[in-house]
C-alpha cells in the first residue's frame, strides 16, 4: 500500500521541498495559513487540506516546515493540533529548525499516541530546497531513520543520523554557529583587506583554495562585494537559532562566547531594519562600524 505524506508549511523552505517530494512519485497532503502557497503546490498534484487535524487523521507521515518551536508545538499538540488526530504508528518528522529541547518534549506527548518521531532539520537555504540537495541532520530511532531515509533522500543529497531525539536539531545548532561566525570572520578579514587598500576580490581568489577556504566563503563572499543581500536565508532567521543555541548552551553548561558577539551584530542590524536580508549582510555591520564599504563604491 502506498504511503501517504503530509506537509504542514509552505515557506520559502516547504514548497520547494514539497515539489520535491511530489516530483519522486509520493502522495501528498499540505497545509499552510497561506492559502496562495497552498494553491501553487496544489497545482503541482498536492491535495489540500483544511487543518492539520485532517493530515493528522490521513497521512502516514507527518512532516512540518515551520519558523520555530512555538509554532511546531502549536501545530502538534495545541487546541486543534495534529495530536488529536494522529494516528498509533504514524511517524512525525519536523524538520524544522528548533531548541532540541522541544524536541524531547514533542515526542515524548506523541510517544504516549503510539507515534514515532524524528527532528531532522535542514542546512542548505532556498537554493538547496529547490533542487533537492539539502542536507539533513537528523535524531530518533534508528529503525524508523532508516524506514525514512529514502524519502528525506528525495529532498536532500545528504541524510545523516546524529543520535536520538533532539541530536539534529543540536547537530542543527552547531550548524548555524559554524556559519554565522565564518560570515563574520570573513566579512572582517575582508574590511580588513579593504580598508589597507587590498581588493577583497583578489584577497578571496588567492585564499579560496588554501585553510581559510569554505563553502560559506564560496556562497557569501561575491555577495558581500556586491552588496546583494536578498534572503536565501534571512537575519531574522539567524537570530532565532542562534538564540535556541545560546539557551541550549546554557542549560548544558556550554560556553559561547564567539556565539554572543555575533549575535549582537545580528541584533544591531534588525534594529538598523536588515532583519529580512540575508545573513551575508553581517558584513554591513564592519561597514557601519568603519564607514567604509567592502568591494565596491
Amino acid at each position: 500500500m502506498e504511503m501517504k505524506i503530509g506537509l504542514i508549511g509552505l515557506g520559502i523552505m516547504g514548497k520547494p521541498m514539497a515539489k520535491n517530494i511530489l516530483k519522486a512519485g509520493h502522495s501528498l497532503m499540505v497545509y499552510d495559513i497561506n492559502r496562495a502557497a497552498m494553491d501553487e503546490v496544489a497545482a503541482a498534484g498536492a491535495q489540500p487540506a483544511k487543518d492539520g487535524r485532517e493530515i493528522g487523521a490521513s497521512c502516514d507521515v507527518i512532516l512540518t516546515m515551520l519558523p520555530n518551536s512555538p509554532q511546531v508545538k502549536e501545530v502538534m499538540l495545541g487546541e486543534g493540533g495534529v495530536i488529536e488526530t494522529i494516528r498509533e504508528g504514524a511517524v512525525f518528522i519536523d524538520m524544522s529548525s528548533i531548541n532540541p529541547l522541544a524536541s524531547k518534549e514533542i515526542a515524548e506527548a506523541l510517544e504516549k499516541k503510539g507515534v514515532k518521531m524524528l527532528d531532522a532539520p535542514v542546512s542548505g537555504g532556498e537554493p538547496k530546497a529547490i533542487d533537492g540537495t539539502l542536507s539533513f541532520m537528523v535524531g530518533g530511532d534508528a529503525e524508523v531513520f532508516e524506514a525514512c531515509k529514502p524519502l528525506l533522500e528525495t529532498m536532500g543529497s545528504s541524510v545523516v543520523r546524529c543520535g536520538g531525539i533532539g541530536a539534529g536539531n543540536t547537530t542543527k545548532l552547531a550548524n548555524q554557529v559554524v556559519v554565522a561566525l565564518n560570515i563574520a570572520a570573513v566579512s572582517e578579514a575582508f574590511m580588513l583587506a579593504e580598508k589597507a587598500g587590498v581588493d577583497p576580490q583578489l584577497v578571496f581568489e588567492a585564499i579560496r583554495g588554501g585553510l581559510a577556504g569554505s563553502t560559506v566563503m564560496n556562497a557569501k563572499a561575491p555577495m558581500i562585494m556586491e552588496g546583494n543581500f536578498m534572503p536565501g536565508f534571512k537575519i531574522d532567521l539567524h537570530i532565532k537559532d542562534l538564540n535556541n543555541a545560546l539557551e541550549t548552551g546554557h542549560s548544558v553548561g556550554s560556553p559561547l562566547p564567539l556565539t554572543a558577539a555575533v549575535m549582537e551584530m545580528l541584533q544591531t542590524l534588525r534594529a538598523d531594519g536588515c532583519g529580512q536580508d540575508d545573513h551575508s549582510a553581517i558584513a554591513k555591520y564592519y561597514e557601519k562600524i568603519s564607514g567604509t564599504r567592502i568591494g565596491r563604491e
